[in-house]
């Protein structure tokens, strides 16, 4: 699980079998204890989302605060860098 703000977002679109999918990225900033001690954790992270995922993430515009559950993985077979692939998606209350 993941909140934060969505940076950016790419229009819905579909695959060749009809499936909804988008691109984003969610900018993530809080604080957050590490050794004992408090710190300020800020990170963006790509992101996709298919099916009605898609359509709620499609629904909502860049700088709205979102939480976002689902899983890690590569890009692609030719690429190693993460991704999360949102299975839900929430519009947070600021």
């Amino acid at each position: 699980m993941l909140s934060g703000r969505l940076a950016h977002v790419e229009p819905l679109r579909h695959t060749p079998a009809g499936v909804p999918v988008i691109e984003f990225r969610i900018a993530h900033s809080s604080r957050q204890i590490e050794a004992g001690a408090e710190r300020a954790v800020e990170c963006e992270m790509d992101g996709v989302g298919l099916g009605e995922t898609a359509r709620q993430l499609a629904g909502l515009a860049p700088g709205a605060a979102v939480t976002v559950t689902g899983f890690i993985a590569r890009r692609s077979v030719r690429s190693n860098w993460p991704v999360l692939h949102a299975t839900a998606a929430e519009a947070a209350r600021d």
